[in-house]
């Protein structure tokens, strides 16, 4: 199985979220207001608060065969909008 980490900006969140469902995905998860820092640099608490730097940490597990249609779907996505993937492979506990 595949577990495939999203942060994207949270405006974006309806529209990733549809394409993952128009996959065949089973299922996500969304963790909203992720702060932190990477590549960009960091978000602060009072970028978060402002809405400015809002970001969103979307989680999708799916198997192999989906990934895919996924990164298709997905993908253009996240290289108009902004924002960053990863896929690792994931054993059920």
């Amino acid at each position: 199985m595949n577990r495939i980490d999203l942060f994207l900006s949270e405006r974006e969140v309806a529209r990733v979220c549809r394409a993952i469902r128009e996959s065949g995905a089973p299922g996500y998860s969304v963790m909203r207001h992720v702060t932190g820092m990477g590549v960009g640099g960091a978000i602060d608490e009072a970028m978060d608060f402002s809405g400015l730097g809002a970001n969103a940490h979307v989680i999708v597990f799916c198997e192999p065969e989906l990934l895919p249609k996924l990164r298709s779907l997905v993908g253009p996505l996240m290289r108009r909008y902004g924002g960053v993937g990863f896929v690792s492979q994931a054993e059920p506990f």
